[in-house]
């Protein structure tokens, strides 16, 4: 009689490790087909031309001769707001220097930055490795659509000297 206990127990206990042990080793989803690949790593030169117009509301501005007036209200601007990150010139500041910008940036990329920085640095590929070589968000100084036009006017007339 304790023999049939004893087997009686033993098959239970038996039954019920492979019962936890098919629910340890069971998945409720299956398994992909294929492996992910991780997206490819793309090297961005930040000092090398970019036709990307970034992300945001801008997708096509329309650049005819530099509007003198227009620079002079970009430059007050670009001083009250600009310049405690960055020059005019190549040297980094708290941001790059913007020398040569309006070459290597569409105008839609650089109102797209101006207006919406947060936007761009965590969108815009340029922007977000900008951000890794700056080590410094791009503040948002709520300067709107023709502020930004103006600004622009302004680089633009800084780089033709």
């Amino acid at each position: 009689m304790e023999n049939r206990i004893f087997n009686s127990t033993l098959r239970g206990l038996t039954f019920l490790f492979m019962i936890l042990l098919l629910q340890a080793c069971g998945s409720k989803t299956s398994a992909p087909e294929t492996t992910p690949v991780p997206d490819a790593i793309v090297e961005i030169d930040t000092k090398a031309y970019s036709d990307s117009k970034g992300v945001g509301k801008f997708t096509e501005v329309k650049l005819e001769a530099i509007d003198p007036a227009r620079a002079e209200l970009g430059k007050a601007v670009f001083t009250t707001k600009c310049t405690t990150c960055h020059k005019l010139t190549a040297d980094k500041f708290v941001g790059p220097g913007l020398e040569g910008i309006t070459s290597r940036r569409t105008p839609e990329w650089i109102m797209n930055m101006i207006t919406n920085p947060e936007l761009m640095m965590k969108s815009d590929p340029v922007a977000k490795k900008l951000f890794e070589e700056i080590l410094t968000p791009m503040a948002n100084q709520n300067i709107g659509d023709e502020e930004a036009r103006n600004i622009l006017e302004y680089l633009r007339q800084n780089d033709n000297k």
